[in-house]
């Protein structure tokens, strides 16, 4: 039998519109959908904090990303072309490419950032996808529906940041002991950070905060009395590329003072 996404290839290639192809076509629950329940963490606008200080080493990222990829059977491909990544990590200059300077302190040139889908405000993603695959949550989580996706890889091209990934062949033979509360991927599919919804709709923080010993504090952007934005109104912080108008919501600190960015 036909699965969705294979009718949904078919639909595309026919040039019939994705609005066409999607009305009347009960939508498939995924662990997108909102669990209700008295559990469930719920904000205005999720966003994180990253204190890149509390990183001693690049060894402490690597753990992070491990227990992210590991809840979220994240394949181990050492290819670079076909590497799967939610979390991995750059330094200064291309993590905030527009702000190298030659003036910048060897101590600052050395650092290693986290990074990962930022979960944009006005995300590029959303408006490319021809199939609302990729979509933007009422609490501004960036989500994906993965039964909808084509493959196009639209939103990889318009995504600034390089957050997402492409399983170019099935990732399950690359995944050593599979997580059986998260759906794996499939070949064909692009994937990335999902701000762990899945756990928040359980009374969860995400995985990467609560391994990150308080490196990493997530929260309501919207409350002024989160966490979150506690943080962001004692220190100095930056944000990747605001010029493009993207509007991330992942923070970093960095040390020092001055304005915010």
């Amino acid at each position: 039998m036909m699965n969705r996404r294979d009718f949904l290839k078919i639909m595309a290639s026919l040039g019939i519109g994705s609005a066409l192809v999607l009305e009347g076509i009960d939508r498939i629950g995924t662990a997108a959908d909102t669990i209700p329940g008295s559990k469930n963490l719920q904000a205005g606008h999720w966003g994180m904090v990253i204190d890149v200080s509390k990183f001693k080493t690049p060894e402490d990222i690597q753990r992070v990303a491990a227990a992210c990829h590991k809840y979220h059977n994240v394949p181990e491909i050492n290819d670079p072309q076909h590497e799967i990544k939610w979390i991995w990590q750059e330094d200064f200059e291309h993590t905030f490419a527009e702000l190298e300077s030659e003036y910048l302190s060897e101590k600052v040139k050395q650092m290693q950032f986290p990074v990962l889908c930022n979960h944009c405000e006005n995300p590029a993603c959303v408006r490319v996808c021809p199939t609302q695959a990729t979509f933007k949550r009422p609490d501004g989580i960036v989500a994906m529906d993965y039964h909808r996706c084509i493959g196009c890889r639209y939103c990889m091209a318009a995504c600034p940041y390089g957050a997402r990934s492409f399983n170019f062949f099935d990732p399950r033979p690359y995944i050593e002991e599979i997580n059986s509360a998260v759906p794996t991927r499939t070949k064909g599919v692009v994937e990335k950070c999902t701000f762990c919804m899945e756990r928040l709709d359980k009374g969860q923080q995400p995985v990467c905060a609560e391994a990150s010993g308080g490196a990493i504090i997530f929260g309501d952007l919207s409350d002024p009395d989160s966490p979150v934005r506690k943080v962001l109104r004692d220190n100095f912080f930056l944000r990747r590329k605001v010029e493009l108008g993207t509007g991330p919501s992942v923070y970093y600190i960095i040390g020092g003072g001055g304005s915010n960015a």
